[in-house]
């Protein structure tokens, strides 16, 4: 069973704010997959919607604890459902990445991520699979400010072109190896 964890905070207030692009990657994927009886359940503090994809068992989850508590739903679903630590994606902003680049990794740093850093504390271990999207960096803000802020127009236009991408990316998760995944889509900063 594989695991995709879409990261960001419930509420209206961030709605397509930096920080929320993970769920947002979900959401787009899900309705790209015209997924019949769409039932999504509330679970460990998590909203989360299990159905078959490529003839396997896939949950998609957000969790709602807030992003710096994502990790403890990341493990209670881990633990509940028995899912192996490598079948898990997590999908999460990334401030080191510009706005329009993507970077796919099979383990590492939080990179200084309190989503991720959650994760890793709750998990024991950073050997999990990530796509992390970048949203850039403004140096001017406070970054509490700025990763709970809206994207502006041109960002999110630029993300609107890239969801595409995301899909054709979460359909060769379910086909092919993660190194291939990593060979085939990632590339440098432009």
């Amino acid at each position: 069973m594989k695991l995709i964890v879409g990261l960001g905070n419930p509420g209206r207030e961030y709605e397509k704010t930096r920080h929320n692009i993970g769920f947002q990657v979900v959401d787009q994927y899900i309705n790209y997959k015209n997924i019949p009886n769409l039932v999504w359940k509330n679970k460990f503090n998590g909203l989360y919607l299990e159905t078959t994809l490529y003839h396997q068992k896939v949950i998609f989850l957000k969790p709602l604890s807030y992003m710096n508590l994502s990790g403890g739903v990341v493990e209670s679903f881990v633990h509940f459902f028995k899912i192996d630590i490598s079948d898990i994606l997590i999908i999460s902003d990334d401030l080191d990445l510009l706005v329009g680049n993507f970077k796919l990794k099979s383990q590492g740093s939080s990179g200084g991520h309190n989503g991720l850093k959650s994760i890793e504390q709750a998990l024991g271990t950073n050997q999990y699979k990530r796509l992390k999207i970048g949203i850039s960096n403004n140096k001017a803000m406070e970054t509490k400010d700025y990763v709970l802020g809206k994207f502006s127009k041109k960002e999110q236009d630029i993300y609107e072109n890239l969801y595409c991408s995301f899909n054709q990316i979460l359909d060769d998760y379910f086909l092919i190896s993660f190194e291939d995944l990593m060979s085939k889509y990632n590339q440098k900063n432009r």
